[in-house]
């Protein structure tokens, strides 16, 4: 039935705003069946369905599986559409963000320069569409290391959304909370903070009322202030984005468990240890449970555990979260990076206890 597929594509939606990826993934794959059953295989009422999924799938670190879909997407859409067509030019945009995720640079800035070209050749330079496209293509930039490139070509798709949709627009705060990031994980922390505080601005002059990108923006102006060494504060900004987080999306959505990460962070720093070994408990729970797994991002998270577990001279709680880090790197294939580190933490635990009385003799 037909409304009993609308139904499920809608409640999956739901689940996927509220973070429940299990439960999202079952309701699309349902309503997925029953298209296929109504229409056949390659319709034009599957291409939501499947761009959901690949979304989805990468938000679990399903990189592959949502390499596929987003393929799939572009295939149908080429079909029922042909190129030059602004759901091709989509479906390419998507498809070169799933190979930015896989580390796949070429292949990525491939598809991000076919889609550009087909945005500019229906709206001209001057389309907030043309500005997604470009800052996708930055984030490859800053990837190759070209990171003035990067952020110059940021500030032109920034300059781009205010003159198209004026400054007081939700995807001129949405590109403001990604390059105030962007300058933070780079280190320029003057001009991140100043960014997050403007996209902060627009998003509460536009929306009063608490929602869950207001506490993103908080949470960056505390990323900020953590990589500043303001602790005291870093810690105020992750609470406030906390009880924004509990409030709109729930104690288990995926902005609740890194905000209690983060605390676990500043703790450690503070010396902390075992509330710090506490909040990393209750984050890296929920990034269980909402994003699986098998993502790297999981595998850093056991091991910040790891470290502070060292420092609370808890050496064979620290072994176990470092030999299921390693294990996750060990499927993606990663042998480099914070894998590294890893490793050679586990040695060093792996002597500790070697060389405690009784043990290995």
């Amino acid at each position: 039935d037909g409304t009993v597929g609308e139904a499920c594509f809608y409640l999956g939606l739901l689940y996927q705003e509220q973070d429940r990826l299990r439960e999202a993934e079952e309701k699309y794959l349902e309503s997925l069946r029953i298209l296929v059953s109504i229409h056949g295989e390659g319709s034009e009422a599957e291409l939501p369905l499947l761009a959901n999924l690949g979304s989805l799938y990468n938000s679990q670190g399903r990189l592959d599986d949502g390499l596929r879909m987003q393929k799939q997407v572009l295939r149908v859409s080429r079909r029922l559409y042909g190129d030059g067509h602004l759901k091709v030019a989509d479906a390419l945009s998507h498809v070169g963000v799933c190979f930015l995720k896989k580390k796949q640079l070429q292949k990525a800035m491939a598809k991000f320069e076919e889609a550009l070209e087909m945005f500019v050749a229906l709206y001209g330079e001057n389309h907030d569409t043309v500005a997604g496209v470009l800052m996708n293509m930055a984030a490859v930039l800053h990837y190759r290391g070209e990171s003035l490139e990067g952020f110059a070509m940021q500030e032109k798709a920034l300059g781009i959304q205010r003159r198209v949709l004026g400054s007081d627009h939700d995807d001129v705060a949405k590109s403001l909370l990604h390059v105030g990031g962007n300058y933070t994980q780079n280190g320029m922390l003057e001009e991140g903070l100043a960014r997050l505080e403007e996209g902060l601005g627009i998003k509460r002059r536009i929306h009063p009322e608490r929602n869950a990108t207001e506490g993103r923006f908080l949470s960056g102006i505390a990323d900020v202030y953590y990589a500043q060494g303001r602790l005291e504060d870093a810690l105020a900004w992750y609470h406030k984005a906390h009880r924004i987080f509990r409030k709109t999306l729930g104690r288990q959505s995926s902005e609740v468990g890194r905000v209690k990460r983060m605390v676990g962070l500043v703790l450690k720093r503070q010396d902390k240890f075992e509330e710090a070994i506490e909040k990393f408990e209750e984050g890296i729970a929920i990034q269980r449970r909402v994003e699986g797994d098998e993502h790297p991002d999981f595998a850093n998270s056991l091991y910040n555990m790891a470290m502070c577990k060292v420092l609370a001279e808890d050496v064979e709680g620290a072994v176990v979260c470092l030999k299921e880090a390693q294990s996750i790197l060990q499927k993606r294939g990663i042998s480099d990076g914070v894998r590294v580190e890893i490793d050679g933490l586990t040695v060093g635990c792996e002597l500790l206890l070697s060389l405690r009385p009784g043990v290995g003799r």
